[in-house]
């Protein structure tokens, strides 16, 4: 199954979506910031990573920036999940390199959504679950 990097300054964020994550049956690894979201991606090559945009040291925006201009990063989807609204964030967001823009809250399922649309892995129809 594909691994995952959770990346948030919040730990019952990280730790709420982890655990969805892993009962859907994904590899999680987590980042408090976008320095650790950083190094994790060129050290682990996470299939994907969905990044907070405010955080602490490096935030998500410069986070997301970097990765962008890594050649070994530059091809992992990075999802945000930021709790600021508004089509600025999401076009900043977009044009930082983040593939899409989800706002908190966020349900869980839709993340996992996400990520699946992302990685262009189809649902499984209810008749097969």
């Amino acid at each position: 199954m594909a691994l995952v990097l959770v990346v948030d300054d919040d730990p019952d964020h990280r730790d709420l979506l982890g655990t969805y994550l892993r009962a859907q049956g994904y590899r999680i690894e987590e980042a408090k910031d976008g320095l650790e979201a950083v190094n994790k991606t060129l050290s682990l090559r996470p299939d994907v990573v969905v990044m907070d945009l405010e955080m602490p040291t490096l935030d998500g925006w410069a986070a997301t920036s970097i990765l962008r201009h890594n050649a070994r990063a530059r091809h992992i989807p990075i999802i945000c999940l930021s709790a600021r609204e508004g089509a600025a964030e999401r076009d900043s967001a977009l044009r930082a390199g983040c593939v899409s823009f989800l706002t908190k809250p966020c349900p869980p399922a839709d993340v996992v959504a996400e990520i699946r649309r992302v990685l262009g892995v189809l649902p499984i129809p209810l008749s097969e679950a």
